[in-house]
């Protein structure tokens, strides 16, 4: 039980134009909607692949929308609500929640195809080598992934979600813990139309790899 650590994807419920709307003008909304789902399976089977520990689907608004029943039947996943005022209440709860079960837990977005499933054993292995923390950056300046050891609401509460600051007041949180921190290599994640190249340029890698 010691070197399991929980993961979570969080992921909205893909109703068209709710989801990936900056990329809406580009798409249409029903378009926008099934690369969401593509994304969304994508980050699921690199969860299951990483063998790092149980997979937990957390839908926003509710977990009880079709499309994460079809998940949670296709990948073997466990399902869970989102649960808090804001985004930062929401990934503290449910991080919260999966400490409690295990010892360490990842936390990952669904908008993020370079992560790989190298990405998530090497966050599992940091936090298992001692680190209390780990972090992959994005390049926007907040991160796409968070793992933990322990539970601290420092680290959700007041943040600037969204925005190009997350990942700089994150650290300084964390530094003022005194906790050790991995950090992981900087990724990019899927919000904006020219993003597609990035895509379609990392899908052919894959296909030749």
């Amino acid at each position: 039980m010691t070197n399991v650590c929980a993961v979570i994807v969080f992921a909205r419920a893909p109703v068209p134009g709710q989801v990936k709307t900056r990329l809406i003008p580009a798409l249409g909304p029903l378009r926008a909607a099934a690369l969401h789902r593509r994304l969304v399976r994508e980050t699921l089977t690199k969860a299951v692949r990483s063998g790092v520990g149980p997979v937990t689907l957390a839908g926003y608004p509710s977990a009880g929308h079709p499309f994460f029943a079809r998940c949670a039947t296709r990948y073997g996943v466990a399902l869970m609500d989102q649960e808090g005022a804001d985004l930062g209440a929401r990934m503290g709860e449910a991080l919260k929640r999966a400490l409690d079960r295990a010892p360490m837990a990842l936390l990952v977005g669904s908008d993020c195809p370079p992560l790989t499933v190298e990405d998530l054993r090497a966050a599992a292995r940091a936090l298992g080598q001692g680190a209390d923390a780990v972090l992959a950056p994005a390049e926007d300046g907040g991160y796409v992934l968070i793992g933990l050891r322990c539970f601290h609401p420092a680290l959700f509460c007041g943040l600037p979600w969204g925005s190009e600051g997350v990942l700089r007041e994150t650290m300084g949180r964390l530094e003022r813990l005194s906790w050790r921190v991995a950090r992981l290599p900087t990724r990019w994640d899927l919000d904006r139309p020219e993003d597609f190249a990035r895509l379609r340029a990392l899908r052919g890698a894959w296909r030749s790899a």
